[in-house]
């Protein structure tokens, strides 16, 4: 990634991580970013760094605009290693005793990450530091998605440097909302599904926050993926939508299978409920990762779920992404299961066990056969699938 200026002294000095294709479980078949920003100023700030190999990097890219040394002061948005790794390398490079601002939880997990006595500076929502012309004011975002997480405001621009809120796993030559489009949204919607899903409701705290505190937001930068210049309001609008955990009429059909009866009963629950006029997808658990899973979930309305008895359990794929999903929490969704079996059949009561502890509205008992399903458990199956759909559309099943 090249040193940007993305307003008139204000640089991203980050850098592209075009070959990390897993995220913590996450796959990023694109890579993703670092994004690391140098506010030039009466004083100089520098904001998150990046991952701890790209260290070097970052020096480098800092000293394309100002020599390192003269930075005054570092923010940390953020302790996750992927933005922190840095901070031994850029404190060690501009001075041990600069001043380090975080969040009180930032400090104290900053400390047990590095075990360094760095000059911490603790500051809390409303909290402002003076660069000379231009403003920091800091604004704890807690559980955004770490206890630690806070955002930084540059009054006099309009920026909101927001850490790991509005991001996504991307790593390309464009750099900002108007080069890449459309594009982008499902990079993000991505990212929100897996990384932020869990924490909607404080998301939507914070969305209310922001208007209350009548923050004017021109520009927005997170430390992942692109800048938001262009349009602001299209990612804040879609952060609105997806905490509101609103969802459309659309349903995802998830499942594994060991002989392929499993997957018989799949391909006619879809058939069934798209004769019911449902978008409907059909995802085999071992050719499809689970966060683009969980993509598909985040504002599908039906959830339905398929696996085969195995040793008197769920296949364990089924297992994984329910695990999963469970963690995440989505909200608002109707949920069904079916399975093959050959002579005991736990699969479908276990996976209604799941549902119902995710809440979901469990509008069918499930549907069951024995070995490989014939015409009658086909048909049987395209009418469980047409119940599911008119479930969607609202209707009486």
């Amino acid at each position: 990634m090249e040193v940007v200026e993305i307003a008139k002294n204000i640089y991203n000095v980050g850098v592209n991580d075009w070959n990390i294709r897993d995220f913590h479980g996450y796959s990023t078949n694109q890579g993703t970013s670092y994004n690391a920003f140098l506010i030039v100023d009466d004083k100089i700030a520098l904001l998150d760094t990046v991952k701890k190999e790209f260290s070097d990097r970052l020096i480098e890219n800092i000293s394309q605009v100002v020599d390192p040394k003269t930075i005054d002061y570092v923010i940390s948005n953020h302790t996750e290693m992927d933005h922190s790794g840095g901070l031994p390398r850029v404190m060690h490079k501009i001075g041990e005793n600069k001043p380090l601002y975080c969040s009180k939880m930032g400090a104290k997990h900053l400390a047990r990450h590095f075990h360094q006595k760095w000059n911490y500076r603790a500051v809390g929502t409303g909290d402002e530091l003076s660069l000379g012309k231009r403003t920091l004011t800091f604004l704890e975002t807690r559980m955004i998605h770490w206890p630690d997480s806070m955002f930084t405001y540059l009054k006099e621009d309009k920026i909101l440097f927001s850490s790991d809120g509005f991001g996504q796993h991307y790593a390309g030559n464009e750099m900002f909302d108007d080069q890449i489009g459309e594009e982008i949204m499902t990079h993000a919607k991505k990212y929100y599904a897996n990384i932020l899903l869990l924490y909607s409701p404080l998301i939507k705290n914070l969305l209310q926050k922001v208007t209350d505190l009548g923050l004017e937001i021109d520009v927005i930068c997170p430390d992942h993926g692109i800048i938001w210049r262009k349009d602001p309001g299209k990612i804040i609008n879609a952060y609105a939508k997806w905490a509101n955990q609103e969802t459309e009429e659309k349903a995802v059909v998830i499942y594994d299978t060991m002989w392929k009866s499993t997957e018989i009963m799949a391909k006619a629950i879809t058939e069934g409920i798209a004769n019911e006029n449902v978008s409907v997808r059909p995802i085999h658990l071992r050719r499809v990762h689970r966060s683009e899973i969980m993509t598909d979930v985040l504002d599908a309305r039906a959830v339905v779920i398929g696996s085969p008895t195995l040793n008197n359990q769920l296949f364990p794929t089924v297992s994984d992404i329910l695990t999963y999903m469970k963690g995440l929490k989505p909200k608002n969704k109707i949920g069904a299961a079916f399975g093959s079996f050959g002579w005991s059949g736990e699969s479908v009561q276990l996976i209604n066990k799941e549902l119902d502890a995710m809440e979901f509205d469990i509008i069918d008992p499930g549907l069951r056969i024995q070995y490989v399903p014939d015409k009658d458990g086909k048909d049987e199956c395209f009418e469980f699938g047409k119940r599911i759909g008119k479930a969607v559309k609202g209707e009486s099943t």
